[in-house]
């Protein structure tokens, strides 16, 4: 035999160094995290949003005005109309006026869905000028 310290008894058993695997993972995470990152694609559209300008008149005798309220009623020349008596009263002005512009003004606090029910129901009867009636700002 040759020699006590490379017998057969002496088997040296394999170890699992820790630290470059630890190492390894760091930079696989930090790859991941770069590639994932130039994934993103961001598109950004640089643009100027017009800003409101008030009317000279708020009313004007031949425009359907209709104000809506805080509490989603309608008004029409300061009468109170249900959504149907809204609609017969857009077919009577209709009738008598085919190319009726109509202002719709909604007060500040009122929801979005209760404006847009009255914008759809504009526009089921074929009208096309419709705009929104703004407030002047508050200086």
């Amino acid at each position: 035999m040759h020699g006590s310290s490379g017998g057969l008894g002496s088997i040296k058993k394999a170890r699992i160094e820790i630290i470059p695997l630890i190492d390894v993972m760091f930079f696989l995470l930090a790859s991941f995290i770069m590639v994932s990152l130039s994934m993103q694609k961001l598109q950004v559209l640089k643009m100027d949003l017009p800003t409101a300008v008030p009317p000279k008149s708020a009313t004007k005798p031949d425009v359907f005005n209709i104000d809506i309220s805080r509490d989603g009623s309608y008004t029409v020349d300061k009468i109170h109309y249900t959504l149907p008596k809204l609609e017969e009263e857009l077919d009577k002005r209709l009738a008598a006026n085919t190319n009726l512009p109509v202002y719709i003004k909604a007060d500040q606090n009122v929801t979005h869905g209760v404006v847009m029910v009255v914008l759809d129901t504009v526009k089921a009867h074929k009208i096309n000028k419709v705009s929104f009636a703004i407030e002047a700002p508050k200086e």
